[in-house]
């Protein structure tokens, strides 16, 4: 059985320790910080016999937070298919992105 977009979501706020995660937030949200932003981005098939034998969806999770020492995105490279892409500041924020088959 595939697993849902909710219970990404629901393990996110798990893993945050709060509900300040957002799927495709418009910009008029005020965001609390630490947060958790995250997309669809891909699929990934899995092929056998010619067909698809699996697929598995692809998100975008970007890790927000202002202390640089934070465990947070440790926690998200936790997840299993969870793959560290890129790090950046902006606004004296630090910005984990990650890639995560779901």
């Amino acid at each position: 059985m595939a697993k849902t977009r909710l219970e990404l979501h629901e393990r996110l706020c798990t893993l945050l320790g709060s509900r300040n995660v957002y799927y495709r937030p418009p910009e008029s949200i005020k965001m609390k910080y630490p947060a958790i932003v995250y997309d669809r981005n891909n699929y990934r098939n899995v092929f056998a016999d010619d067909t698809i034998y699996r697929q598995l969806k692809s998100y975008m999770i970007t890790v927000i937070y202002k202390d640089p020492d934070s465990d947070l995105p440790d926690r998200i490279m936790g997840l299993p298919y969870c793959r560290f892409d890129r790090h950046f500041v902006s606004d004296n924020l630090n910005h984990d992105v990650f890639t995560l088959y779901y």
